[in-house]
């Protein structure tokens, strides 16, 4: 490395694509970047693993509890103008819930809502999200 080169940080997160029915589970950012906005659940990676950290942020973000040994890994995203605050790579999962789960906002998320899955697909999610929901269902169907 130069002098006149530096490092970026890369911060790790998680997400996830909850799955009921038809309908996957998007938060309204509460935050920027994208505040209003719909994304998937998901955040930081702490001292823990990544199944565990989108475990742990569905639960804080949506209450909807999940064994982290449900999620399935759907790929890793980290090309590097995903986010607006610099370099996040994150792990993404799938998770299939039953009937009737019951979702209510928490940390982060301004609201929570059931989207039919189709919806999710066509509309404009924050982030890479919209790619992450179509891989998800890509490997949905091909169990």
């Amino acid at each position: 490395m130069t002098d006149t080169e530096t490092t970026e940080a890369i911060r790790f997160t998680a997400d996830v694509v909850c799955i009921r029915g038809g309908d996957v589970l998007l938060i309204e950012r509460g935050w920027p970047p994208h505040k209003g906005r719909l994304a998937l659940p998901g955040g930081h990676v702490d001292d823990e693993t990544s199944r565990a950290a989108a475990a742990r942020e569905l639960l804080e973000e949506t209450s909807v509890h999940v064994d982290p040994e449900a999620l399935a890994l759907v790929g890793v995203y980290d090309r590097p103008d995903r986010d607006p605050r610099g370099r996040y790579v994150t792990a993404a999962y799938v998770v299939t819930v039953p009937a009737g789960t019951a979702a209510r906002a928490g940390t982060d998320a301004a609201a929570v809502r059931w989207v039919p899955l189709d919806d999710a697909l066509a509309g404009d999610l924050a982030f890479d999200h919209s790619e992450i929901v179509r891989a998800a269902r890509r490997q949905l169907i091909a169990r």
